[in-house]
């Protein structure tokens, strides 16, 4: 029985005002979106196609290894 994966995936804006999104354990796996919430749909997508494609190419598929977190920072 397989258990869930998930990937850390990053969203930041785009200097068109829209954003991108990048999973730092899947080399090349992006996604863009005009809001966030579109963005993160479309990585879902991303990941998953990205990782169809892996396993019909044999390949092994990556293991989650990234953390997130973030820290406070004093009048930022």
């Amino acid at each position: 029985m397989s258990h869930p994966v998930a990937y850390v995936i990053l969203v930041g804006p785009t200097p068109d005002g829209h954003y991108g999104a990048w999973a730092p354990d899947l080399p090349g796996c992006i996604a863009l979106g005009a809001t966030v919430e579109e963005t993160e749909r479309e990585m879902c997508e991303a990941v998953a196609f990205h990782l169809d494609g892996l396993r019909e190419d044999g390949l092994p598929l990556p293991r989650p290894q990234t953390v997130s977190s973030t820290v406070p920072v004093a009048d930022a």
